[in-house]
């Protein structure tokens, strides 16, 4: 048992490294977007990442791990990229969106991974399954976002 909660709670501490990642990563698009509203937006899901942290910081513990405080460095570069992508792109804004779409593709992949462990505590499921959705409900609104650029 001790094994399992050990893979299970570095799957957690994975995703917890996406949403530090992803909450860094909505900031910067906040800060570097052009159109007020798409502004707006990255700040509110920067916002919701920072509540889903708070979530899995409390599940990681759970399986008696230390959780991770700061994101990944692939997170880092990938910042520093959109800051490039940024800086020498016309479509800034639409470059963006499409960054958030792949990194949102990627998290729901994770989840997924997660949620397949088949003794998973209701709660860490819950909390799971509540936030995979939110981020999918993300990604067809960036998608829409991104048809209307």
């Amino acid at each position: 048992m001790t094994k399992y909660r050990e893979i299970v709670g570095d799957k957690l501490n994975a995703i917890l490294e996406k949403s530090i990642d992803a909450e860094n990563g909505y900031t910067k698009a906040a800060s570097n977007a052009k159109n007020e509203a798409l502004k707006n937006f990255f700040k509110n899901k920067a916002q919701e990442r920072k509540y889903f942290k708070s979530e899995l910081k409390s599940e990681v513990a759970s399986f008696g791990q230390q959780f991770e405080t700061s994101g990944s460095i692939t997170g880092a570069a990938h910042r520093t990229w959109m800051d490039v992508k940024a800086l020498f792109s016309s479509e800034n804004d639409e470059s963006m969106l499409e960054e958030a779409i792949r990194g949102e593709k990627a998290s729901v992949q994770e989840y997924n991974d997660v949620l397949k462990e088949t003794s998973l505590p209701v709660r860490t499921q819950n909390v799971l399954l509540k936030q995979k959705s939110q981020i999918e409900k993300t990604l067809s609104t960036i998608k829409t976002l991104e048809d209307l650029k």
